[in-house]
């Protein structure tokens, strides 16, 4: 009996790339040229299912592969899929939600702590011998307890965020999202507002949005000026979901008092851009889930919802559940 054929890409863990390859037959690419590396083409066209990271599917990718019936992404983001493109064409396109949750809130509290604490710029300066003397005003933090924490984004890794700010550190609560959330408004006494009025007030601001066509673009030279000047802000979404540029003069000018970054407009970032050479930006190279365990526990979900697909059962985990019929 032949094999069904799967393309992996980019980040699968070792042991689900191994078990995958005892029932299918797998081939795994790494960073490659989609548009133009042969090996990949070829292959593609004969592929039932892809499951893999930030692999770039829309209209040209399929119609390269006329027998595809599944993508399943290593992550709960799903702006590298063209949705409708594969809707239109039947094909099931799936995510791996929840297991991520706690770990991306782990990582961006972890980042605001560090950008308010300025712990990366003070561990070079004992790395580098010169803590002779008591630090200078200069390099003081900030408190993180008690502060303002404005959200924007309340899904689940957004909420995560609120447990450990409310919990954790006594923070005032504000978020804005798409719809009230009233369990949220309970649990860590947040306050639901507009955006302009989060900006305005927040000690912290941390955008934790997807990137859709609604959100792309959302911070901006307008958002930053409403800021305060002591604010700090997050970014733990996508790097287009903020103008960087605008991110950049509002820094430099003074506008905002520092930032932390895990994702940027263009990724890996350009050694080049400024922001790298600034002592008040915390950056991360996008390491939100990026820990042992739930690298696992993404890529075993993930093929759990390829294999379902595969087989002719509704993934856990569908986007476009239209395609199901639903």
């Amino acid at each position: 009996m032949t094999k069904k054929k799967i393309l992996a890409y980019n980040r699968v863990s070792e042991p689900v790339l191994h078990d995958l390859q005892q029932k299918y037959e797998v081939e795994f690419f790494k960073h490659v040229d989609t548009r133009n590396d042969e090996r990949f083409l070829q292959y593609l066209h004969q592929v039932e299912g892809i499951i893999g990271l930030e692999l770039k599917v829309d209209k040209m990718l399929l119609d390269r592969a006329p027998h595809l019936k599944i993508v399943s992404n290593v992550s709960v983001g799903y702006d590298n899929l063209d949705v409708t493109a594969l809707t239109k064409r039947g094909i099931m396109a799936t995510n791996t939600p929840d297991v991520l949750t706690d770990t991306v809130a782990d990582a961006i509290f972890g980042i605001l702590i560090a950008t308010a604490r300025r712990i990366p710029e003070l561990d070079h300066f004992v790395k580098r011998g010169q803590w002779s003397e008591f630090l200078v005003p200069e390099q003081f933090g900030v408190d993180v307890h008690h502060k303002k924490l404005g959200i924007i984004g309340m899904g689940r890794i957004g909420q995560a965020i609120a447990q450990r700010a409310h919990f954790g550190f006594d923070m005032e609560i504000l978020y804005h999202s798409r719809t009230r959330k009233p369990e949220v408004d309970t649990k860590y006494r947040a306050t639901f507002c507009t955006l302009d009025a989060l900006l305005a007030h927040s000690d912290f601001v941390c955008l934790i949005t997807p990137l859709t066509p609604e959100t792309e673009g959302l911070i901006g030279k307008r958002e930053f000026k409403l800021m305060k000047k002591s604010a700090i802000f997050i970014n733990g979404s996508r790097g287009r979901t903020v103008v960087e540029e605008d991110l950049i003069d509002a820094l430099e000018k003074g506008e905002i008092l520092a930032a932390g970054l895990d994702v940027y407009k263009q990724e890996p970032v350009d050694p080049l851009n400024p922001l790298l050479k600034m002592q008040n930006v915390v950056t991360t190279p996008h390491i939100g889930s990026s820990t042992h365990e739930t690298e696992l526990k993404m890529s075993q979900l993930a093929a759990k919802n390829l294999e379902a697909g595969l087989n002719g059962i509704k993934p856990p985990n569908l986007i476009n559940p239209e395609v199901w019929g639903d």
